[in-house]
């Protein structure tokens, strides 16, 4: 008998089909894999949303404190701040926006502060039903300059 090279072997094990024990195999991996991922990028997408509704909110905050520090009059200061802020979270916040004044008074050379919090959709893409409300606040100074009307 003459001797094996290791070549040879290694050709007629790799010609070897299969054994039935491994047909179906990917199969059931795409099947147990496939809604994994699916999943993953699911909660990617959800906290996703969280930190574009965090950024969102600080811009209305901003927003908000500025429209009411340029106002002579308190009430038209909050009216102001309130239009602000429901604009900039029209399609970020799934329920009613909220915006209250955290500085006291409405004083010439003062801080005006607003505080802004809504409830962002976030998780609720993906079914868990959690009230994510989140909240920002910003200050802006009265302008000394404010409007006259």
């Amino acid at each position: 008998m003459p001797p094996v090279s290791l070549v040879s072997m290694w050709t007629r094990r790799r010609r070897r089909a299969p054994a039935d024990g491994d047909r179906g195999l990917s199969t059931v991996e795409v099947v147990i894999l496939a809604p994994v991922m699916i999943l993953f990028v699911l909660v990617l997408v959800a906290f996703g949303q969280l930190v574009d509704g965090r950024g969102a909110l600080d811009g209305a905050a901003r927003d908000a404190a500025r429209a009411g520090s340029i106002q002579k009059e308190h009430a038209t200061a909050m009216a102001e701040a309130r239009k602000a802020a429901e604009a900039n979270l029209e399609n970020v916040c799934s329920g009613p926006v909220a915006v209250t004044q955290t500085s006291q008074g409405f004083e010439p050379d003062t801080i005006f502060t607003v505080e802004v919090s809504c409830e962002v959709r976030g998780l609720a893409m993906i079914g868990l039903d959690i009230p994510t409300t989140l909240t920002a606040s910003f200050s802006s100074p009265l302008d000394p300059f404010r409007r006259t009307q």
